[in-house]
């Protein structure tokens, strides 16, 4: 599995979100991007974590970030998902795992002591110019989003 590293080129992708749109890395250039893979919808890690990225929304925006989220769930669960939980920015489709694999977001991965094939959940900042600024793999959901800020200087 690759990892990417600060430096690196973002990979390119092209995604079906929930609302039936198609949302591409590519589209958000010129802009910085926070791209976080999560491993399925409507779980309490993975609510927590899209709220606390619902809830910073405002001034990861205000301070020049858009927010993408990508599992390997269905548009239409991740639909229910976003209108279940008032979830705002992007949810993003990757049934096949070609992107989670692009960004080493699934692979091996130890968990409760034993080794398993998952989803990493993991964040990547993508800067505005399509290269990796940060990649952090096996991030915890709860307290994800204050410790991303903090690094990026927004508290």
């Amino acid at each position: 599995m690759t990892k990417l590293e600060p430096g690196d080129a973002a990979p390119e992708f092209a995604l079906p979100a929930a609302d039936g749109t198609t949302v591409s890395l590519d589209a958000h250039r010129g802009r910085r991007v926070i791209l976080y893979f999560y491993p399925a919808a409507m779980t309490p890690g993975c609510t927590k974590q899209a709220c606390d990225f619902r809830d910073s929304l405002d001034s990861l925006a205000a301070a020049g970030f858009a927010v993408l989220g990508v599992s390997k769930d269905t548009p239409a669960k991740l639909a229910k998902f976003a209108e279940h939980d008032a979830l705002t920015f992007p949810l993003l489709s990757d049934p096949e795992l070609e992107v989670h694999k692009a960004y080493g977001a699934y692979g091996e991965k130890t968990m409760y002591g034993r080794t398993t094939v998952g989803v990493i959940r993991s964040t990547f900042v993508i800067d505005a110019d399509g290269k990796v600024e940060k990649a952090l793999y096996n991030v915890k959901a709860t307290g994800h989003v204050a410790r991303l800020r903090r690094e990026l200087g927004l508290d």
